[in-house]
């Protein structure tokens, strides 16, 4: 292995991304850091989205290693990226989403990071929003995501997000997690959190599909004693496709919920639950059952009362309990940090 210049394995899935693939994939060849592999897969794409990509791929690829599957179903976010994640021979891994743009030193930067901290299991780089106007997507200077925020209450947030970025977060930090939108991994890390069950083994928890993840993920990352590392020399763009801002009061919450579909409202409901299960201290639950207790009962009040439509996610979450117990009992059977370490992420 290259010391000076390590392999980067950059994971990217197509699903709708016609009008995002070129630019990203644009701004992945563009990198400084050209000590990179291509595993690139098709959810069973119903747009040109798999052709451009090939075409740009084929342009650009030059002699780096890649690989184009094209999967006949969407399999989802967590199972796609981990078939990747399985076969990659980088030392780090890129989940790149493809409705993103990078900064032409984006890697060598995540890439820098990553190599003067050994327990740094993820960059989190400085995420801007994307925003399309009459088909053109434009760079903003407003946060997209700047790392993952728990709360007390276990709603998750983006720091900053809907901010102004101007002279904010400028400092390289330690946070809970990182987002999933452009997230890069220590390999040796993801292989230390992995989970196997039922002869099945997997990074990202395949139960949820998509949406919460990459939350469990850093939660995972962090009880076993890996950092998350926010740079904000790391800089890249995203398309925001729900949860605009971080609305932290109950009227905020519920307009920015409203703007999002159905089928991202199934799944969140879905998963939060399984995901507290396997990741919960009970020490800390009982700790902030003040802030918790208060935001579960309207949450499933409003669920009930406002989202009955989406009632299936009530039955698929007692269904994943089960399964949930048996990955709890890994993930704590590995655990590094005690209940008072890990408190401190929560605000």
């Amino acid at each position: 292995m290259d010391k000076e210049n390590p392999l980067v394995t950059v994971s990217t899935l197509l699903w709708h991304s016609e009008k995002f693939v070129k630019n990203c994939l644009s701004s992945l060849f563009a990198q400084t850091h050209h000590n990179f592999e291509l595993l690139i897969a098709d959810n069973n794409s119903s747009d040109r989205g798999p052709e451009i990509a090939r075409k740009i791929i084929g342009e650009n690829i030059g002699q780096r290693h890649w690989k184009f599957t094209s999967y006949g179903q969407n399999i989802g976010f967590a199972a796609g990226h981990n078939r990747h994640i399985a076969e990659a021979k980088g030392k780090y891994v890129f989940l790149l989403n493809t409705d993103v743009i990078l900064a032409e030193n984006f890697l060598a930067e995540a890439v820098k990071v990553l190599e003067q901290n050994d327990k740094c299991a993820a960059v989190q780089p400085r995420c801007l929003r994307l925003k399309e106007i009459n088909g053109v997507f434009e760079k903003t200077d407003i946060i997209d995501n700047f790392g993952l925020v728990i709360l007390k209450n276990r709603r998750i947030i983006g720091r900053g997000q809907g901010q102004p970025a101007k002279d904010k977060f400028l400092k390289e930090e330690e946070v809970f997690g990182a987002d999933g939108a452009a997230p890069v991994y220590r390999q040796e890390a993801l292989d230390d959190i992995k989970i196997c069950v039922n002869q099945q083994c997997e990074y990202l928890d395949e139960d949820f599909l998509s949406y919460k993840e990459d939350v469990d993920l850093a939660w995972r990352l962090r009880l076993a004693g890996w950092r998350t590392i926010y740079a904000p020399q790391v800089i890249a763009w995203h398309v925001r496709g729900s949860g605009d801002s971080a609305k932290k009061n109950f009227i905020g919450i519920i307009k920015e919920r409203q703007n999002i579909n159905d089928f991202a409202k199934k799944l969140s409901f879905t998963n939060q639950r399984p995901m507290q299960l396997k990741n919960e201290q009970p020490i800390l639950l009982l700790k902030h059952l003040p802030w918790f207790l208060p935001k579960e009962i309207a949450a499933w009040l409003y669920f009930l009362i406002f989202e009955w439509r989406n009632r299936g996610a009530i039955k698929q979450t007692f269904k994943l309990m089960p399964k949930m117990i048996k990955k709890r009992k890994i993930i704590m059977a590995r655990k590094r940090v005690s209940a008072k370490e890990m408190e401190k992420w929560f605000e």
